[in-house]
């Protein structure tokens, strides 16, 4: 694929993306607000727009798919990147802004996504290749572990029943 191509494609996939879980937060403050057929429409869209998403990955995934291995280093190198370098900066300058909130978002995420690292490179060292177990995700900051469900997240401090079993 030419460059400029594959550039505009990576720009739709994103603005998709994005457009997909905008409008279903648009369509939750339709649903508070009562307005249950604007809320439809914006969800009806918002699967149109996944649709979209979907089919441009679809045009550059053999460019950014690769084998197992390569796509597990890839993924283990990304969210080292992420936790090590992009939030901290994100939280230092939510901090010197005085948004609490946002610097609260950001640790969570940057210590969800340190995890998310040490169960790739588990998994790149082949200790879990052969077993097939569930991993557990915090609905509340994005902490998985493969273990037991702990009853308070380590993350965020999340109670258990705040963690969806994905098998």
């Amino acid at each position: 694929m030419k460059d400029k191509t594959k550039k505009n494609i990576d720009t739709a996939f994103i603005g998709e993306a994005k457009a997909y879980f905008r409008l279903l937060a648009f369509a939750e403050k339709a649903e508070e607000e009562e307005l249950p057929q604007v809320a439809m429409l914006f969800r009806a869209i918002a699967e149109a727009e996944r649709i979209h998403a979907t089919r441009q990955l679809g045009l550059i995934k053999d460019l950014i798919v690769k084998d197992t291995d390569t796509n597990l280093e890839k993924s283990f190198q990304s969210e080292k990147t992420v936790s090590e370098n992009i939030y901290p900066d994100f939280i230092k300058d939510a901090e010197e802004e005085g948004e609490t909130a946002a610097a609260k978002v950001f640790t969570f995420a940057r210590d969800a996504e340190s995890y998310h690292a040490k169960l790739y490179e588990r998994a790149i060292m082949d200790v879990i290749k052969d077993k097939v177990n569930a991993y557990h995700v915090c609905q509340v900051c994005g902490y998985v572990t493969h273990k037991k469900i702990p009853n308070k997240c380590p993350v965020c401090g999340a109670p258990k029943e705040k963690f969806k079993t994905i098998e």
